[in-house]
């Protein structure tokens, strides 16, 4: 039986997201002008974008909810996606995680986050015999160093996300991380310390600095991407990594190092950049899936960022695969 399917473990976040015109000084009031509500967090992201692309394989939802309106939320919002929830635990004694976007839109985006259940979440909160039953093709887990209890290094260096992603590969799965521009103490151990059981790593220059701290300078930086792309390659990366900006991707092995140019889309028609990078993500982990050429992955990818800028949730304007591949007129 060839291995089918996607596991999405990591934070499970409602994003309430605020449009406001600017950011206020301090001490001023700044009008919202609108506000939605959607999930946010690297796993929700990723299988929410996964979902609606519509590919012949499962995808699973992983990770803890509290037993409140916004896991409520969450699990409403899963069923209308197709996503099954058995593995999105409810914990009776926490609350769902949820973070206050504050959106200027076309500009930038802040984030006020609340961790909530997601920092219960331990390589014991999974239930890894019942989700190796399935088969699964690949294991994404997101963010790594938003997650204490799996992102803190040991005596040994090693951490409790090594130990979850080593269990995942030794049933035969993929690994796929995503990392989150926090401000950890422990950043780069962390990422080090989680390495060497990491097949596929997905980062952007701002955490690609920190991780490696080799001094990314801009979105251009070809030099220096490659450069903390090639240590961390060296400090253990199993198979490669993608590293994206707005404006590049690097898509990097032991053997391969490959540019590609993301296609611009006019700033009028970006409303956020929630997600984008997740939705970016997404379209890469499909494409390993489905083991296509690496300038196929990204392209999707890229497909996906675009549709996610044009929405003001991080998954509201995901295209489905039958959708991208219509013929265009003209």
């Amino acid at each position: 039986m060839t291995p089918r399917g996607i596991i999405c473990a990591g934070n499970w976040i409602v994003d309430i997201i605020h449009d406001i015109p600017t950011w206020p000084e301090k001490s001023e009031l700044v009008v919202i002008t609108e506000q939605s509500i959607g999930v946010g967090g690297g796993a929700a992201n990723v299988a929410f974008n996964l979902a609606a692309l519509g590919g012949d394989y499962p995808v699973q939802a992983c990770g803890l909810l509290g037993q409140d309106d916004h896991g409520a939320t969450v699990l409403e919002l899963c069923e209308k996606a197709g996503l099954p929830t058995s593995h999105l635990r409810q914990l009776p004694d926490a609350k769902t995680a949820h973070t206050h976007v504050m959106n200027v839109t076309g500009d930038c985006r802040t984030f006020f986050y609340f961790p909530g259940a997601n920092d219960q979440l331990d390589a014991s909160s999974l239930p890894m015999a019942a989700i190796s039953a399935m088969k699964p093709r690949i294991f994404y887990l997101g963010y790594l160093n938003l997650l204490p209890l799996l992102d803190a290094p040991r005596a040994d260096g090693r951490t409790g996300a090594a130990d979850l992603l080593a269990v995942a590969r030794k049933c035969g799965m993929m690994t796929c991380v995503d990392l989150v521009s926090s401000q950890n103490a422990t950043y780069s151990e962390t990422v080090f310390g989680t390495l060497p059981e990491i097949d596929w790593l997905f980062l952007n220059e701002v955490e690609a600095t920190r991780a490696t701290r080799v001094q990314i300078q801009g979105e251009t930086d070809r030099k220096n991407m490659d450069a903390a792309a090639a240590h961390l390659i060296e400090g253990g990366l199993q198979q490669g990594c993608v590293l994206h900006t707005p404006k590049l991707s690097l898509w990097k092995t032991a053997n391969q190092t490959l540019w590609f140019d993301v296609p611009q889309i006019p700033k009028s028609q970006i409303v956020s950049h929630v997600g984008a990078g997740d939705a970016f993500a997404a379209g890469v982990i499909h494409g390993l899936h489905d083991a296509w050429t690496p300038k196929k992955c990204i392209a999707l990818g890229n497909k996906l960022a675009a549709a996610c800028l044009r929405t003001p949730t991080a998954t509201g304007g995901t295209p489905t695969l039958a959708h991208l591949q219509q013929p265009k007129d003209g």
